[in-house]
């Protein structure tokens, strides 16, 4: 368990199915988090409970998928993942949703993509980092700027967003950003 001031980041449990279906049937929460893609959700209990299943015994050397709980109390809000993680170049690819729209917007998200770069980098010896979102998630582009990623491509039209199209926008960090960023 790593603890915040607002979160903690702790291992999946089975029990976080229930809360995980919730969002993957929420069409806002799909929208933000994949730009709608039917691939995400809606999604059954029983075909989730397969993809939940393989989470639960991820090998956290290459992969692992944490819930973020509200530490107020103790309610499960989200999910950080990590995954891609290359032992030769210390590299990783992380992911964030925050599932309950009621813990939008309040430093939640920010403080738990905070806590997994502090393991990655800190205890991991991660070297570099790198997420993407679509170029009409604004919120969480600025989340992943102010945590210090910086904008190092688009694939242009990539992501399909009902009738438009939006590019796919890839951010990366270094270890020495973030160690800089800290001091």
């Amino acid at each position: 368990m790593i603890e915040g001031k607002l979160v903690r980041i702790r291992a999946l449990r089975a029990s976080d199915l229930d809360a995980h279906l919730r969002w993957r049937n929420d069409p806002e929460v799909v929208h933000w988090a994949t730009g709608g893609d039917p691939h995400f959700g809606p999604v059954t209990r029983e075909a989730l409970e397969g993809f939940h299943d393989a989470r639960l015994r991820q090998d956290p050397r290459t992969e692992a998928s944490l819930t973020v709980e509200d530490l107020a109390d103790g309610r499960v809000i989200g999910t950080v993942d990590y995954r891609d993680v290359e032992a030769f170049t210390r590299q990783a690819t992380v992911g964030i949703t925050i599932g309950e729209r009621s813990h939008w917007g309040g430093g939640y998200g920010s403080e738990a993509l905070g806590l997994l770069l502090e393991h990655l980098f800190g205890a991991c010896g991660i070297r570099r980092v790198e997420l993407d979102t679509w170029s009409g998630n604004e919120r969480a582009m600025r989340t992943f700027r102010r945590a210090g990623f910086v904008e190092e491509g688009r694939r242009r039209s990539a992501v399909r967003v009902g009738d438009r199209w939006y590019d796919r926008v890839v951010y990366g960090l270094l270890y020495e950003e973030w160690a800089e960023r800290r001091s």
